[in-house]
């Protein structure tokens, strides 16, 4: 039987993403979701994962990046160069429950897997990823 090369390629990646060795740190894992970071919870640079406020605090799920104020976020990358994506981000306008849907033009660095800055009006924000149980 003959494979062709975009078959082998697609089950190359997912039975190397599904073997994928956990993190020392926190058993999460990269993914390829919009972003190349890890699936969790991150903080302000210069903030404590453990007690840290609302403000400070961002989740990335792999579709978008949202805030305790907001929840089921989606970004469109609108354009990438190397590691910085322009987005549109389009979230609902609630911590939980139904809510209108706003979006947001940002512009999103990746500086590695577990950390990010975001750029919306102004000086953009440095997040860094926290371990599961801070």
């Amino acid at each position: 039987m003959k494979i062709s090369l975009n078959a082998r390629t697609a089950f190359t990646l997912a039975a190397l993403l599904s073997t994928m060795p956990a993190t020392a740190n926190s058993g999460a894992k990269t993914i390829g979701g919009v972003y190349p970071l890890k699936l969790g919870i991150y903080v302000q640079n210069g903030t404590e994962c453990k007690g840290a406020p609302n403000a400070a605090m961002r989740e990335y799920n792999g579709r978008g990046i949202s805030d305790p104020h907001t929840h089921a976020c989606i970004a469109r990358v609108l354009t990438r160069r190397g590691q910085r994506y322009s987005i549109m981000q389009s979230c609902v306008d609630a911590g939980t429950g139904p809510a209108p849907r706003v979006s947001e033009q940002q512009l999103v660095t990746v500086l590695n897997a577990t950390s990010f800055s975001i750029k919306t009006n102004g000086p953009g924000t440095t997040y860094r990823f926290c371990p599961k149980g801070f």
